[in-house]
Formats: structure tokens, sequence, C-alpha cells
């Protein structure tokens, strides 16, 4: 192969070099819609962070607030109390309902990130899809362990000496 072009390049010097001119173009041409494809979904990507941010921006905000409004409701009750037993009963009541909250702050934090861990999924599997022109393989399911039950197992008497 090396020898063949090497002769055609003694030979046909100009024409050898317009082929591999006209190659080379035909290779670079056939990367533009690969170069499109990543640069789509880098601004798929920044849109997708920037989504995320601000809802968890948004949800950090209403955290901040219910904090503050707790704060204040915990002590306009300290303040109305009329014995400890009802400032230890409402403060509970509180205690429970901020828990609550905690909770469900939580939950909310954790579906956005999934949901921006989805989005991200997707952008990569089109994007890989795009680039090589393979469908991605799906990652293999995990099995899940089936525990056996256990048996009971029997103590052999001791030995008589």
């Amino acid at each position: 192969m090396l020898a063949e072009q090497a002769g055609r390049l003694r030979t046909e010097p100009v024409k050898a070099a317009r082929a591999a001119t006209a190659k080379s173009a035909e290779r670079i041409k056939a990367l533009n819609p690969r170069i499109r494809a990543v640069s789509r979904s880098g601004v798929k990507l920044t849109a997708i962070s920037q989504a995320t941010a601000e809802r968890l921006i948004q949800l950090q905000e209403q955290l901040v607030t219910s904090a503050l409004t707790d704060a204040a409701t915990q002590l306009e009750r300290a303040a109305r109390a009329d014995n400890v037993k009802d400032l230890v009963t409402d403060q509970a009541a509180v205690l429970r309902a901020t828990r609550e909250r905690i909770v469900s702050d939580i939950t909310e934090a954790v579906t956005i990130l999934k949901g921006a861990g989805d989005d991200v999924r997707k952008v990569a599997t089109h994007t890989y899809q795009s680039v090589t022109g393979k469908a991605a393989q799906s990652a293999p399911k995990a099995k899940t362990a089936r525990r056996k039950a256990k048996r009971a197992v029997r103590k052999t008497p001791a030995r008589k000496k």
C-alpha cells in the first residue's frame, strides 16, 4: 500500500496531491454534523444546568422563608403561653411540623437533582447516537439479590466424658 502510494507520487505527483486533498476535504466535511451535535449538546447541558440552579435557588428561598416563619411562630407561641406545659406542647407541635417540612424539602431537592440527571442522560444518549450513528447500549439491570431463608442450626449435644 505504502509502496504503491510512493510510486504514484513519483509518476503522478499533481494527481496524487489532488486526490489526497479531495479526500481530506471529504473527511473534514464529514466532521461537521458531529461537531454540530456536540455543540448542540453543550447548549442543552448549559440550559439544564441553569434551570436546575434556578430551581435549587428557588427552593433555598423557600427553605429560608419557612425557617424564619417557623422561628417567628415559635417566639409568638412562647410569648402567648400561659404556663410551661402549654409552652412545651406548642414547641413539640412546631418541632413535628419542622421535621415534616425538612423531609419534604429534602425530597424536593432530590427530585430536582434526579430530573436534572435524567435530562443529562437523555442529552448524552442523543449526542452519542448523533456522533457515532449507533444506538447507545442500555446498562444491564442490576439483579436483586434473593436472600435465602435461614435454617435453624441444631447444636450438637455436649459430649460426656
